[in-house]
């Protein structure tokens, strides 16, 4: 089920933390939700899954709109909030069988569900703990067994693989793409190796507002307002080289950055434009390779304009 948000709008007092978003998450995709504390991620999510109302605009999940409270809706929706709130007097395997109770899983599934959710959150070890009981690590798995233990077509993760062990996060990772094959995803994140290790596509959010979307290669790519090629040529006096690069009409920039070594920043990618200036000018050119931006980069650029 495609997740659809159109002009989405939230106020508190003066303040707008959500500024006339849009978007569209296919099923199958997995969107890395990114932005500084306070961009209104959270918000964001707690929309799309009817938990808060907006000021404006519409969320649909598939082709009916969000209600508030998430109405007939909510047996398709998966959610873990960032604060991860459970009962903490309750054992994980009654926790599960009361969250699929609770959204309506039919009562010759329940067994095989809580089941399939316990060896896929690695918690066959603390299953029969109470909540209270676990490190923050399991609390946060046994999140996010309840997330998924109706099988939902959607899910939206909040901050999911906080308080977890390397090696923890390794395999929530893999369970997240595993799930994003067949499902809708929306993961916010503060850690960025993840969204390059799990998310097809990014969208970051700052002041509300939406500032960069696309997937991870593209934003890199594109992030230095253009593509940066780093190039080593032999020979000709420095001098001469940029003067004949920066009368390329798309050339942004161009620097000598060692000898015989230069950086230039074109609008589009065309480095054969470069290496055909090197070959009119009888110059030999021992490298011209693409360098992409960091997704740290591209962060910071679009949050801190």
């Amino acid at each position: 089920m495609d997740i659809r948000t159109r002009h989405l709008t939230k106020r508190y007092g003066r303040q707008t933390v959500v500024d006339d978003v849009s978007f569209t998450v296919h099923s199958g995709e997995v969107l890395g939700f990114l932005g500084p504390n306070g961009a209104g991620k959270t918000t964001t999510m707690r929309m799309i899954c009817g938990l808060t109302s907006p000021d404006g605009g519409q969320v649909w999940i598939g082709d009916l709109a969000v209600q508030p409270g998430g109405g007939p809706l909510r047996q398709h929706i998966g959610y873990l909030p960032e604060s991860n709130p459970l009962y903490d007097d309750m054992p994980v395997l009654d926790l599960l069988r009361f969250g699929a109770k609770l959204q309506g899983v039919a009562s010759d599934r329940i067994h095989a569900r809580i089941g399939e959710m316990v060896e896929a959150c690695g918690l066959g070890r603390e299953k029969h703990k109470r909540i209270g009981e676990l490190s923050r690590g399991y609390r946060q798995r046994a999140g996010l067994a309840l997330a998924m233990v109706h099988d939902p077509a959607v899910l939206v993760l909040d901050e999911p693989t906080t308080g977890l062990d390397p090696n923890q996060v390794v395999e929530i990772r893999n369970l997240i793409k595993e799930l994003g094959r067949t499902k809708t995803v929306i993961f916010s994140t503060h850690i960025l190796p993840e969204v390059e290790a799990v998310c097809d596509r990014v969208l970051i959010i700052n002041k509300g507002r939406i500032v960069a979307d696309g997937p991870p290669g593209q934003l890199r790519a594109g992030g230095m307002g253009g593509t940066l090629f780093r190039l080593r040529i032999t020979g000709p006096p420095p001098e001469r080289v940029l003067a004949a690069f920066r009368d390329l009409p798309q050339v942004a920039g161009a620097r000598a950055v060692g000898p015989g070594a230069y950086e230039v920043l074109m609008e589009a990618p065309q480095g054969e434009r470069l290496s055909a200036i090197c070959v009119a000018h009888g110059w030999a050119l021992g490298e011209l390779s693409a360098v992409e931006g960091r997704l740290e980069d591209i962060f910071r650029e679009a949050t801190n304009p």
